[in-house]
């Protein structure tokens, strides 16, 4: 099968999350610093979910170049992918509704982690259907950030449940800076 389809909804997808997410986006209840201020926590959580569906959109599109055909695994493993993406604008606007409370901030991690392991699991699938001579793998190799990225998650989740929720969003801000660069490692393989 070819790859187009794949791509096209991946692509569709991922921009009626963002158009949810903003569409989450209230107007402030006055005219004033005062008002939008109070804004602050929401659109720091969609600030930050803009950019990592920004940065899963940008590396699936860079990785997708290595993919020579698509297979049902690959199919399947790429609305795995979609599904952990879109609980984001839930996890996003519960976030930043509550930014006090730790349950949400952890959830949000919760499903941040979830995504991390359905790329990975995508990843795999790809180079399984591809083959021991994958140029994929070849682009991939150790996968540094892929291993510290879900450390990083599970670290932002017990801070959050057990020390102070506010540091949590220091770490999915780590992550994000992590991949906010899209993958070299492709770009040299191409």
């Amino acid at each position: 099968m070819h790859k187009t389809r794949l791509e096209a909804f991946t692509d569709g997808v991922v921009a009626i999350l963002i158009t949810i997410m903003v569409l989450e986006l209230r107007v402030p209840d006055g005219a004033d610093w005062a008002a939008l201020r109070t804004l602050a926590p929401t659109f720091a959580a969609y600030v930050l979910s803009f950019i990592y569906l920004g940065i899963y959109w940008n590396n699936h599109h860079h990785f997708f170049h290595l993919v020579d055909r698509v297979t049902g695994g690959i199919l399947w493993s790429n609305l795995h992918l979609l599904f952990w993406l879109s609980l984001v604008p839930f996890v996003t606007n519960w976030m930043g509704e509550h930014p006090h409370e730790p349950l949400p901030t952890a959830i949000y991690g919760a499903v941040l982690l979830c995504a991390a392991f359905a790329y990975l699991i995508l990843t795999r699938v790809i180079i399984h259907a591809q083959g021991a001579h994958s140029k994929l793998k070849q682009a991939v190799g150790s996968d540094l950030k892929g291993i510290i990225s879900p450390m990083l998650y599970v670290a932002g989740i017990a801070t959050s449940l057990f020390w102070r929720h506010e540091v949590a969003w220091v770490f999915y801000a780590l992550v994000a800076m992590l991949w906010l660069v899209p993958d070299r490692r492709i770009e040299r393989v191409l």
